[in-house]
Order: C-alpha cells, then structure tokens, then sequence
C-alpha cells in the first residue's frame, strides 16, 4: 500500500457542487520516514453537508511530491479542514420552512396541544345547558360533574411531572392528548348510562389534561433558551384561551345541527391528527433532534439554564421560603376565579342575562379572545422591562398585580350595570386583566428555584418521590392548589347558586383575588432563592 492510493483513485469524481475552492496540497514525505496525517473533510452536496477524517500512520514511501500525481479535480486552494460552509449559502438551498426555528415549531405544536385541551374542556359547559334540561339536574348536581373533571386532573400532577422526567416531555404530552380525546368522544355514552359513569369519565379526561402542563414545561425548559422565556410561555398559554375562544364559538352551532353528543365527539376526533403531526416532528430535547441545525442548537444550549438531575428534593428548605408559599397561596387564589369563569359564564349568560344557548356562546368568546391578547401583551411588556434593566422582582410583582386588582374591580362593577351589554364589557375586562398573570406567578417559578421549577408533583406523596430524579417541584405545588381551587370553586359554585345568588359568587372570587395581592406583594420575589 502507497500513499499515492491513499490520495488518488482514477475513478474519483468531485461532486460539482462541492462548497470548497482549489489549491494544491504539497506536503513533503522523507525517504524511509513515517508518514503521519489527518485529514477532516466535509463536503456540501444538495443542501447537505457531510464529514468524515482519514487517519494515516506509519506509511513507508520513498520521495514524490503527492500533487503531481493527482488531478485538477482534487486540488484544493485551502486545506480541507479550513472549508466552511457559510449559513446564508446553506440557507438559500434549504426550503424556507425548514429554516423555520424547530424550537418554536415545538411552542406552536404545545400551543396546539393547548388549544385542543380547552376546547374539549370547555364544551361542557356549552353542553350542560341541553344535558341538565335532558336528565334534570339542579345546580348541585352541574356543579358536581363540573368539579369531577378536577379530580383526575389533580391526580396526574404528580404522575405528569413523574413521567416527564423519566421518559421524557414528547410521550407524556403525546399520551395526555390522546388519553383526554378518548375520553371526551366517551363522555355521551357516559351520561346516558348514567350520573356516576359520567363522573368517572370526566374524571378521566382529567387524568389525561392534568399531565399536559408538567409535560408543556419539561419540553419548553429544554427547547426555549431563557431570553425567549416569557413569550414563548405567553404564546403557549394562549392557546388555551383561543381553544376555549373555537370550544365555545363552535359548540352551540353543532349542538343546534346535530344534538349535544357530536360536540364530543367531533371535539374529541381531532385529537388524533394532533397527535400523528406531534409524533413526526417533536422530540422531548434539542439533543434528540436529528434535523436540529447546528446553528439552533448552540444558540438553545448556550442560552438554557444549566440544571443537574435532582436526586433528593428538599422539602423542608422549599417549603421554609415565603416566596414559595406566595407562590401556592396566589394560585389558589387566582385560580378560583378562572376555574368559574371556564365552567360557569355560559350559565351565568343564560340565566341572568337571557342569551340563548348560541348567543352564551358566541358572547363567552369576547374575554377569552381578551385573555389571548393579554397574555401575550403582558409577556411583551415584562420582557421589555427586564431587557431595560427593571429588577424581575418588581416586573413580577407588576404584572400579578394588575392580574389580581383588575379582575376584582371589574367583577364589583357587575351587580351594578343594568344591560347585558355592560356586564358582558366587565367580564371580559375582568379576564384581559386576568391573563397578565401569565407573566406574573406563572413565570415566577424559574425565577426563584430553576432546577425545581418544570415538572409537576406534590406535596403528599413526598415521601414516595424524595429519591426520584424530579427536576421540577414548584410548579407542582402551586398547581396542585390551582386544581383545588377548581375541584373547590366549581362544585362550590353550584351550592352557592342553589342556595344564593351570583353576586355571592362573585365577591367570594374577589374577596380571594385581594388575599392574594396581598401575599403576592407582601412575599414574592424574582431572585434565585433556591439552588
């Protein structure tokens, strides 16, 4: 074996399109001596590049110079492991929809997920109306199936954050969809068996949307680098709010078409095409990407928080910190009044203003299209004023305040106004308002504890998950007291109204959204107060 054939063959033809220029490469082999190289090659061939190194050692050859052997075609002006491929050359071969970000490919295809997850909530509350008439059921009894979806919900806290950890984001979320879409499309066969089959069904749909914000979070924390934090939440969240927007807009037409069975199962259905989009282009980490560009990755590596697997959870060190319990204590709070407003503003439209199943409806889509708007703007406006040098604490403590202040003084304006009109404007200022929480606590949890801020879990099976590799728990704890003022407020709502009045409703959500401005301003923080 030569060296010669190591570097000519005659049956070698250069690829035309190879991005490299030509120069001869001469280097000097002694007689008798050892020869030793390496070469680093890559070649860009049809918007594709590839590299490969050939090694050579100990090769004896007598004196030649190797380029008077070699053709034109194999002269290189620059050593090949000089050739660099320029990103805007790459870039114009490459279709204008693969040099889309895949990291927000991954924000829109959760705020997909998102936008189906309250579409299939929401629909019950369209759909009680008809049902209760059907199977006469006092507000009790609505408030009980309302509450029921809750219980599963509150149950797959712990699990999601479990899962998503171990097996990672994309099949946790990828199962929640499909899990609460079965579920949905089974919820009329539920019902005409009757009341407890119902509740178990709910239940389960619960189940399967309780691990979608865990599982949302783990894959964000890993995609979207920290300076893209609060809008890429604020997007994905949206999506909740413009799914209840499609929910509520879509189910009246369908239950006047076709009766209130196809709601469910029409809303349920879609689940599948999500899910087949969302198993052929996501992956729970840039890491597991194939398709990533080189570029995208270095940039979502270089600007992610850098977070070690956690092999124990400090109870006692979280649960000592008052900003932790700010935290829990303003999502309880925050949480009663959204929870009312998801289950019970058709109802409420229906009753006390006399809208018609369509017009409740198409009327309960005006604050939710407020809350989208909102949230996005509330992520916006923090951003820019952390970019501005504003301290995260105090852009924190701005935005759930107003998230707390403006929904409670638009809801006492209710009792006041005396047309339909008005009180639909209050409600949907009150939910505008609402969404700038988004950039407020729900943004808080990686602000003060990064490495257990992702997945969820919960306080009563500590014990159980204390040697578990769990990255996130604030989120957790908090959440876990956003579903119970759910499971607390909802079936809390049909016993108010079955012995009250709206107006009671309403000042127990304000009187709630007070406490928590309260603690909020009192022992929230943006620093790290947890390593």
């Amino acid at each position: 074996m030569s060296a010669k054939t190591l570097f000519y063959s005659p049956n070698f033809r250069a690829p035309p399109d190879i991005s490299a220029r030509s120069r001869v490469f001469r280097p000097e082999i002694k007689p008798g001596g050892p020869l030793q190289l390496q070469l680093r090659v890559r070649l860009l061939s049809g918007g594709r590049s590839c590299s490969f190194r050939v090694s050579v050692r100990d090769v004896e050859s007598e004196s030649f110079n190797i380029s008077d052997s070699l053709p034109e075609s194999v002269k290189f002006d620059e050593a090949l492991d000089d050739v660099v491929v320029r990103s805007e050359d790459l870039e114009s071969s490459v279709p204008w929809w693969e040099q889309f970000p895949k990291r927000w490919v991954i924000v829109v295809l959760c705020f997909s997920a998102f936008l189906l997850c309250n579409m299939d909530r929401v629909n019950m509350s369209i759909a009680i109306l008809p049902m209760s008439a059907e199977y006469n059921w006092n507000p009790a009894t609505v408030g009980l199936i309302q509450s029921s979806f809750f219980w599963g919900y509150l149950l797959t806290q712990v699990a999601g954050g479990i899962w998503a950890d171990t097996v990672g984001g994309k099949l946790v979320l990828g199962f929640g969809v499909v899990w609460w879409s079965i579920a949905t499309a089974l919820t009329p066969v539920a019902a005409k068996l009757g009341l407890p089959f119902l509740l178990v069904v709910r239940a389960f749909m619960g189940i399967g949307e309780g691990v979608a914000m865990p599982a949302m979070n783990n894959i964000l924390s890993k995609w979207v680098p920290v300076a893209e934090r609060s809008r890429s939440l604020a997007l994905v969240y949206s999506g909740m709010y413009l799914g209840s927007v499609t929910g509520l807009a879509f189910s009246p037409f369908l239950i006047h078409q076709f009766g209130w069975p196809s709601v469910f199962y029409s809303f349920g259905s879609l689940g599948t095409v999500w899910f087949t989009v969302w198993l052929s282009k996501a992956y729970s980490s840039p890491l597991e990407d194939p398709q990533l560009r080189p570029e995208e990755k270095k940039l979502i590596m270089m600007n992610s928080v850098s977070k070690e697997p956690v092999k124990t959870i400090p109870w006692g060190l979280i649960l000592s910190k008052p900003p932790v319990w700010a935290l829990i204590v303003s999502h309880f709070c925050h949480n009663w009044g959204t929870f009312i407003l998801l289950t019970w503003m058709p109802t409420y439209y229906n009753q006390v203003l006399k809208f018609n199943l369509t017009e409740s409806g198409l009327i309960c889509v005006l604050p939710w299209l407020t809350m989208a708007f909102s949230a996005n703007l509330g992520g916006w406006i923090a951003d820019t004023l952390v970019s501005k040098g504003l301290s995260v604490t105090t852009v924190r403590k701005i935005m759930q305040t107003i998230g707390f202040l403006g929904p409670a003084f638009f809801l006492t304006q209710l009792s006041h106004v005396d047309s339909p009109a008005m009180a639909v404007l209050c409600m949907a200022c009150s939910q505008g308002t609402d969404a700038f929480s988004q950039s407020g606590l729900y943004s808080n949890h990686q602000d003060i504890a990064p490495r257990y801020s992702i997945s969820a879990t919960n306080i009563l099976v500590s014990i159980y998950i204390a040697s578990l590799p769990i990255e996130g728990v604030l989120l957790g704890l908090s959440n876990t007291a956003g579903v119970l003022a759910g499971v607390f407020g909802t079936a809390a709502t049909g016993y108010i109204l079955q012995h009250g009045s709206w107006d009671d409703v309403f000042k127990v959500s304000v009187g709630l959204y007070l406490v928590g401005t309260v603690v909020w301003n009192l022992f929230s923080t943006g620093e790290k107060i947890l390593d």
